[in-house]
């Protein structure tokens, strides 16, 4: 196949472009060159979404048999950007997420969960907040149609290449040894993607044609905290020894769920869904999912090749990771 990626560089985009050179397709990234080089055995083609003359200028002459969008984050830059393809590609895929639906994390999801309501005509630059997601999937819709357009909603993304450092964050502070605060119920299950399978099965849709949308992580109760920090132990060999913390002393040293200590959510009404999506739909369609333990190991050999971040890991503006000294006075007391 002739395949366009929007993005492409970068994580998930990134996991798509291997995975379909693997395959033997065509591709063509359009992208700014910001977040990375793009892969070896793409045609590499320099633009911003955001401008109609790029976009015009990536479109003349070609045709794809099939864009796959893993970068829109603004309905207004989505719009423009379906509206300018849909005469030059049979199919689009969107990788939007289970922030799109209103209920998430509070409550479990499924394809036919309400989706927040924001529209198509969304005007540009908004601040960030969930609820674009779901205007970039109406601007898609509003441009292909439901016959040309596949929507995948994602989970909690994690794998080499990640760009927000959530389980980066846990590798290398396992990493330095010693007593890790280790947060809430060690069984608390969670659901976590490796961004290879999430792009081997949103290619295999779109080889088969696939359209509609589908909420695609890992199954509910396919892993726990603590089987995911234990291979973080594993993979790094530190010997670490990780303290579990119950969520109600967390909650009252105010530690920020989320942010401070990636990936813990207490077990509380608001967060109840988080990990609970219902992924039937995906299962049904072939979505297959990797052990944990050699997402955390092929993670590592990722970091310790590309060596230091060089900067904080963060998801929007605010800084992940909890501060070293506040860590140490929770851990005195347990």
């Amino acid at each position: 196949m002739n395949l366009l990626l929007i993005g492409g560089s970068s994580f998930l985009g990134r996991a798509y472009v291997s995975e379909a050179l693997r395959r033997g397709h065509r591709v063509t990234t359009f992208n700014r060159g910001r977040s990375g080089p793009d892969q070896d055995g793409v045609e590499a083609v320099r633009g911003d979404r955001n401008s109609p003359e790029d976009l015009a200028r990536l479109v003349e002459g070609r045709h794809w048999d099939a864009v796959v969008d893993t970068a829109g984050q603004q309905p207004y830059a989505v719009a423009l950007a379906a509206r300018t393809l849909r005469g030059h590609t049979d199919h689009y895929t969107f990788v939007s997420s289970v922030h799109a639906f209103t209920d998430w994390p509070a409550l479990p999801v499924d394809e036919d969960s309400a989706t927040q309501p924001c529209p198509a005509d969304t005007p540009a630059d908004q601040p960030p907040g969930n609820h674009l997601k779901a205007g970039c999937e109406r601007a898609v819709l509003a441009a292909f149609g439901p016959e040309r357009a596949l929507i995948l909603n994602c989970g909690l993304l994690i794998g080499p290449y990640e760009n927000v450092g959530r389980l980066p964050w846990w590798l290398e502070r396992i990493a330095e040894g010693g007593r890790v605060l280790a947060p809430g119920d060690p069984a608390r299950a969670t659901q976590l993607i490796d961004a290879r399978d999430f792009a081997a099965f949103g290619l295999d849709l779109l080889e088969r044609g696939g359209t509609g949308r589908y909420v695609t992580t890992a199954p509910a109760g396919s892993s726990t905290m603590r089987e995911l920090l234990e291979a973080c132990v594993a993979a790094t060999g530190s010997g670490a020894e990780l303290v579990w913390a119950p969520d109600a002393l967390l909650g009252e040293a105010e530690v920020a769920p989320w942010v401070e200590l990636p990936l813990w959510s207490p077990s509380t009404p608001e967060w109840s869904g988080i990990w609970a999506a219902d992924t039937a739909k995906a299962t049904a369609a072939g979505l297959q999912i990797r052990p944990l333990a050699e997402t955390v190991a092929d993670t590592w050999a990722w970091i310790q090749q590309r060596g230091p971040a060089g900067a904080p890991y963060r998801q929007g503006t605010t800084e992940l990771g909890i501060d070293r000294a506040k860590e140490e006075r929770l851990l005195t007391g347990l």
